[in-house]
């Protein structure tokens, strides 16, 4: 891999500000408009997810929904597993599913994104595969179908196992790609309460009560990890994602959310480094007609910095030296990584913007003797 640094030249406010600081062990904050990481903490350190496991288990029902391979009006039946381990029984967060009844999905879904209940977890699990063992297995094959590069699950409904790991990147993937691939679905989340079976429950996420913009998802806790959330918000236009984790109580993590939320929401501004289809870089091509091909972006490049602390932009044109030919026009051949400091603000794909076929053979001699030349040096 090569990678070709450059400086990208911005003027920061003359005022220097403090780094934000944020009480959780594992924190990561993205805008989503522009992809820009606002804020990084351990993000990549697996922890027990709790009950935002569940996001996981909602995802892949949703998904069947989707394809039409499970119905809102399908019934399940309550086993007594899931009675036990996560109805009434549990002493868990519950929708009071009674023994040997039966329930919709649809019924099963709210359950589980109003009082992620436990035990709709578990029936809706049994009722698609048969198991709660086969449903962490599809849990976390779709993980990886998704983009979550590190998540693991051993059950449905997050209570402790082994196998169940997340990270604070996996979460905020998780989350934007259910706003993003269920925009019809998403509107469960806001719901301020769910009454089934005579039985009102009010959200257990207490960011939706607090009307801040918070419209999703879901909050857990595992012990020895501490408090976690991962949720989303909307306010003037602009959403932001994050997954805190490592606070030390309830409010604590509410408290923190809503200040980390605030902090996102306020103290940025926007600044566009780089036009649609905008030359950026150009790129060695090996054995072609041509020996470079100028690296383009797909679309505009904007991201967020810091409205009170001086910008130090640099960033980084990352392909595998050289291309090798045939090179397609709008194939993907590079990554920008776009660097502030030393914390990495987000990276953007770069297509080729001209097609390379292979050249003659001198030029393709050519070409051979400078490679080999490049790496004996």
């Amino acid at each position: 891999m090569l990678a070709v640094a450059m400086a990208l030249a911005f003027s920061g406010s003359a005022s220097q500000a403090q780094e934000f600081e944020t009480k959780a062990r594992q924190a990561l904050v993205i805008d989503a408009l522009t992809d820009t990481v606002l804020l990084s903490k351990a993000a990549d350190e697996a922890v027990p997810p709790a009950s935002m496991a569940k996001l996981m288990t909602v995802e892949l029902v949703l998904s069947a929904l989707k394809d039409g391979s499970l119905a809102r009006d399908t019934f399940f039946p309550v086993s007594e597993h899931a009675w036990r381990t996560g109805g009434a029984p549990s002493g868990t967060s519950t929708m009071f599913a009674a023994l040997n009844s039966r329930v919709s999905v649809g019924d099963l879904l709210q359950g589980i994104v109003v009082q992620y209940a436990n035990d709709a977890c578990i029936v809706l699990a049994e009722g698609m595969v048969g198991s709660e063992g086969k449903f962490a297995e599809r849990m976390t094959a779709r993980a990886r179908e998704i983009g979550l590069k590190a998540s693991t699950f051993a059950n449905p409904t997050g209570l402790p196992a082994a196998g169940n790991l997340t990270t604070m990147r996996d979460l905020v993937t998780l989350a934007r790609h259910v706003r993003s691939a269920y925009p019809d679905d998403v509107v469960l989340f806001r719901q301020a309460e769910f009454e089934w079976n005579k039985i009102r429950q009010r959200n257990r996420n207490p960011l939706i009560s607090a009307e801040i913009g918070v419209d999703g998802y879901v909050t857990g806790f595992a012990e020895g990890y501490g408090y976690g959330i991962v949720a989303s918000m909307e306010r003037d236009g602009r959403r932001v994602d994050l997954a805190l984790n490592g606070l030390q109580t309830d409010k604590d993590r509410t408290a923190e959310a809503k200040r980390v939320f605030d902090w996102a929401m306020t103290q940025f501004s926007e600044k566009r480094l780089f036009a649609e289809s905008e030359l950026v870089a150009e790129a060695s091509v090996y054995g072609g007609d041509r020996p470079t091909v100028g690296l383009v972006t797909a679309g505009p490049v904007d991201i967020l910095l810091p409205v009170k602390t001086p910008a130090k932009l640099s960033a980084r044109v990352v392909y595998r030296w050289p291309l090798t030919v045939p090179v397609r026009a709008g194939d993907v051949a590079a990554t920008l990584r776009i660097w502030n400091g030393d914390h990495l603000l987000r990276e953007v794909p770069l297509k080729a913007a001209a097609s390379v076929e292979a050249g003659s053979l001198t030029s393709r001699a050519t070409d051979a003797l400078q490679e080999l030349l490049f790496f004996w040096l």
